[in-house]
């Protein structure tokens, strides 16, 4: 019990203060269908990345490519399962939509890789260690997506679009390829795509504070 809880809990810690930053809040049904469309992309994924990676000589060289895969199936099921979603109704909720469908996928990913280990020192070991890369890399670009998919959403300018598709990819690509050269850069990659998404979530909610605010003024006046 206490693996499974190191497995899941960072990304039910995570979504939980995303779902809770909304000022808005979103309906469960939405949510709980939205994180598993997430759980269900790790199957895709694994079968695209088991031919583009595993199936080389040497697979570590490759590992930036599931960073295209992952983030491709992600943007995909936005488009397909948030978009014309009814609850999809201002830009703060493609980052929440966005987040769940990242921590779904990578809530399953952390099952796969800690309960395939040899023992259960070395699954609390790789669930630890997950959580504190892995899991947050997943959450930033689900963030960064929803970001830019929400601007794109609402304003139809084509370009934010093609950010929220390619800005997670080539941050998820580069962070796979350093991790097999280098722990520091690594980190620090983590640490400014942490910081980048924070302010990326901060943007959305001024924009919601705004409206609120803006709300009860007109309220005030009838």
């Amino acid at each position: 019990m206490i693996i499974l809880a190191a497995t899941i809990m960072p990304s039910i810690l995570i979504l939980a203060a995303v779902i809770l930053s909304d000022r808005f809040r979103e309906p469960l049904k939405p949510i709980l269908v939205t994180f598993f469309v997430g759980v269900f992309l790790c199957f895709p994924a694994g079968f695209l990345n088991s031919i583009l990676i595993w199936s080389q000589n040497a697979p570590e060289h490759y590992t930036f490519l599931a960073g295209l895969t992952e983030e491709s199936l992600k943007f995909i099921a936005i488009l397909l399962f948030v978009r014309n979603h009814s609850e999809f109704n201002e830009p703060m909720d493609a980052i929440v939509y966005g987040t769940l469908i990242s921590l779904g996928f990578a809530t399953l990913e952390n099952l796969e890789y800690v309960y395939n280990s040899h023992s259960a020192a070395e699954s609390m070991q790789i669930a630890t260690i997950r959580a504190v890369t892995a899991v947050p890399l997943h959450a930033c670009c689900g963030v960064i997506m929803g970001y830019f998919f929400g601007i794109y959403a609402f304003s139809g300018q084509r370009l934010y679009l093609v950010k929220s598709l390619f800005l997670p990819m080539i941050f998820h690509a580069i962070y796979n390829f350093m991790a097999t050269f280098s722990l520091l850069i690594t980190a620090l990659i983590l640490m400014a795509l942490i910081r980048y998404a924070f302010s990326l979530h901060k943007r959305f909610a001024h924009l919601q504070s705004g409206k609120i605010k803006e709300e009860e003024r007109k309220n005030s006046l009838r």
